[in-house]
């Protein structure tokens, strides 16, 4: 880039870059990247546009431009993403959370409320990451007590950094999938496991595939083994959670429903499409008058 160059210049000069890279979105990644940058977010980035490119910020704003064309997701750059309104810490140890995600907690908090409308419920998130899903449920619903768990030390890190920067008090246990809460009480959990089948990993996109941590990608041979697993390990527990929430890729939905059914603790299963209309979460429910008939 020229010394001369205004903001709006280097944002077209890295949108075109990043195209012939062959980058995914280039204009979104350059703005995000831009706005970082420039320490600037909605009018405040927009009125810096005709600004001279701060020469302070030239060297930071290269090398993040380079990375991205390298093929680094610009999350991992810029070290956070937003979740459900909340700001997340994000490394290479934890996977970016995605958009879809909101709804499967969206659709868990609305049947969590109905099924217990006036108690504290314990809700268990598995495989947490950055922990979005348990930071937001426990920000969203404060009386609940809210446990996650990943088989991640360095995943664990990052998610207790996140709830302690978003105020919220979580029992964050290391282990396999259920494992860790063994003999605790858990009337809701919720789960975004590894579902990619592992010969599809190869095709995925370089920035998933080469970026983000494969444990959180990999989910056995057909996608399904992390949700059959934990089905089987819901012995673990005093008894089944009273709901069930399960994230999923495209093409699972109906099995992952057929194992909910199988199970046979939860006589409603919903599942609920994503805003591309990909049937992307699946959910069991069993309600308080409904326990008696299990």
């Amino acid at each position: 880039m020229t010394p001369e160059q205004s903001c709006r210049e280097a944002f077209v000069e890295a949108s075109s870059f990043l195209e012939k890279c062959g980058v995914y979105e280039p204009q979104n990644n350059a703005r995000l990247l831009l706005e970082h940058v420039l320490g600037a977010y909605g009018a405040a980035y927009y009125m810096m546009q005709p600004d001279p490119f701060p020469s302070e910020h030239r060297s930071r704003w290269e090398d993040a431009v380079t990375r991205k064309a390298a093929g680094e997701p610009a999350q991992y750059i810029i070290g956070s993403q937003e979740f459900y309104g909340l700001p997340f810490e994000v490394t290479p140890a934890v996977l970016i959370p995605r958009p879809e995600t909101e709804l499967l907690v969206e659709a868990v908090l609305r049947e969590a409320d109905r099924v217990f409308p006036d108690g504290a419920p314990h809700a268990v998130d598995i495989g947490t990451g950055s922990g979005a899903i348990a930071v937001t449920i426990a920000s969203q619903r404060p009386r609940w007590q809210v446990g996650a768990g990943d088989i991640s030390a360095a995943a664990l890190q990052v998610a207790a950094r996140n709830a302690a920067a978003n105020g919220v008090q979580i029992d964050f246990r290391e282990g396999d999938l259920l494992a860790p809460f063994a003999g605790v009480r858990v009337d809701i959990l919720v789960s975004n496991p590894p579902y990619i089948p592992a010969a599809d990993i190869a095709g995925l996109q370089p920035e998933v595939r080469d970026h983000e941590p494969r444990t959180a990608l990999d989910g056995g041979p057909d996608g399904l083994a992390p949700y059959r697993v934990m089905l089987e390990q819901l012995v673990l527990l005093p008894a089944p959670p009273q709901v069930i929430g399960f994230e999923l890729g495209q093409g699972q939905a109906r099995d992952i429903a057929a194992l909910l059914e199988s199970a046979g603790h939860w006589p409603e299963i919903i599942i609920v499409p994503d805003l591309a209309g990909i049937e992307r979460h699946v959910l069991g429910v069993r309600t308080s008058e409904q326990v008696t008939k299990v």
